[in-house]
């Protein structure tokens, strides 16, 4: 019997990203390969790539180049380009790095086999279509092979919404949302192999409409898997908050406290010239509907400063934003250019005002993320145990919202739930102590 084929896969950017790297070693596991930590002993790297920061195509051919010499050392490696900047770049990536092998989109990878064996014959394989067939249709049933407590499971590609700042309507295409009935089944395979939070993954999760019941459809009858005992779901638009999907919060127990709910900019001047279609007073008002479903829910955030045309009128609109919602976590970028997009014509503001306003703005949301911390010192957290931690004995987990927790708890094993109270708030973690069984 011959040795496995390695595969080395280095994943960039969102969680969408990491789900899709496990699906791509899945499928290529049907050719023999099995997952290899480094690059240096792969028969196959595979780069899954990101396209929202900024520079992300350049960042991909400098990591393409420090390839070149392990190509020479072994002219059979295999080099492919998968993800957002294979779905923008296409041509121009094998154009520029001709040791490319193969270049697939995200909505193309289910046909990794076939660009595999294509390459193992000498040719090129370039795929970087919207293909009529679902992928996940394509996709082999996943193996049962043992998975950590927590997983991702993505329930919806693509977006519709065509913010100005934004190249996902372009690499990820229209929205999709794959029906609840396959979701169910591989959420219950995952919760087989071991797995007790699952993540629900979408570039506007909550537009989600696989379900009658939309999303919160789709929650509930993730509610009734037996051993799933977390649900989460991220990323979220707020103009698709929908009654149900609030009340949701409120009366399930199985979803989380815990809501990203992006609005990228206080100014309602600014948000009109994104394109977001919702103004700061609705935003308000969404999230008092939320909290009075759900009080103790940690919010968290995304935001852009030095979108073009902002002013320091706008600016301060947005930090005003911030000090009246208070965030418990939060995303902060300086504005940087997507090519195509609309707001990648406009004049662009000076990178040290954008600087100056980027500190200002992270000041306060370290603020606030302290004060959310340390305000859980004195209270009771049911920690889902993810791993061993530094110390002899201590385990690492996350609370119901989201806080890294570690504790002294040499006889919890990994997936445990357990009751800690917390005695400590470290800059990104909480400290404390195991008190009893929670399931």
């Amino acid at each position: 019997m011959s040795d496995p084929k390695k595969l080395f896969i280095k994943t960039y950017g969102c969680q969408m990203n990491v789900y899709d790297s496990e699906r791509m070693a899945e499928a290529l596991g049907g050719q023999g390969y099995v997952e290899t930590q480094s690059p240096d002993d792969a028969d196959m790297i595979l780069l899954n790539t990101c396209h929202i920061r900024e520079k992300a195509a350049e960042k991909v051919y400098s990591e393409l180049g420090r390839f070149k010499g392990l190509k020479a050392e072994k002219p059979d490696l295999k080099i492919g380009v998968a993800g957002c900047v294979a779905q923008a770049e296409g041509e121009e990536i094998m154009r520029r790095q001709p040791m490319v092998d193969l270049v697939v989109g995200p909505q193309s990878y289910h046909r990794l086999p076939a660009m595999e064996e294509a390459v193992g014959k000498g040719e090129k394989a370039l795929d970087t279509d919207f293909p009529l067939d679902d992928k996940f249709d394509t996709l082999k049933t996943r193996p049962k092979a043992k998975r950590g407590p927590t997983a991702f499971l993505t329930v919806q590609e693509g977006c519709d919404k065509f913010c100005a700042f934004c190249v996902v309507p372009y690499t990820r295409g229209a929205e999709v949302s794959r029906p609840a009935e396959r979701i169910v089944r591989e959420a219950q395979e995952l919760v087989e192999a071991g797995v007790r939070e699952i993540t629900l993954l979408g570039q506007n999760v909550n537009a989600y409409h696989g379900h009658e019941g939309g999303l919160a459809g789709l929650i509930w009858a993730l509610d009734k898997v037996d051993g799933l005992e977390r649900i989460r779901f991220t990323t979220s638009h707020p103009n698709d908050m929908d009654d149900a999907l609030i009340e949701a919060h409120g009366t399930c127990d199985k979803l989380m406290p815990y809501l990203h709910l992006p609005v990228q900019s206080g100014s309602d001047r600014i948000l009109k010239a994104m394109n977001r279609k919702h103004t700061r007073d609705q935003y308000f008002r969404l999230i008092e509907r939320i909290r009075d479903a759900r009080p103790d829910l940690l919010l968290s955030g995304d935001f852009i400063v030095g979108f073009p045309g902002e002013t320091e009128e706008d600016f301060e609109d947005t930090m005003d934003l911030i000090r009246t919602v208070h965030y418990g976590q939060a995303y902060s970028f300086k504005y940087s250019t997507r090519p195509g997009t609309p707001a990648a014509e406009k004049p662009q503001l000076p990178d040290d005002v954008m600087d100056d306003r980027l500190q200002r703005l992270q000041a306060l949301l370290r603020e606030q993320q302290k004060a959310s911390q340390d305000a859980m010192v004195g209270k009771t957290v049911t920690v889902l145990f993810e791993k061993a931690g530094r110390e002899q004995g201590q385990m690492i987990g996350k609370s119901e919202h989201l806080h890294a927790v570690f504790a002294e708890a040499p006889d919890v094993a990994v997936g445990d739930l357990r009751q800690v109270a917390v005695t400590q708030s470290a800059p990104n973690s909480l400290g404390g102590t195991l008190l009893a069984s929670a399931g």
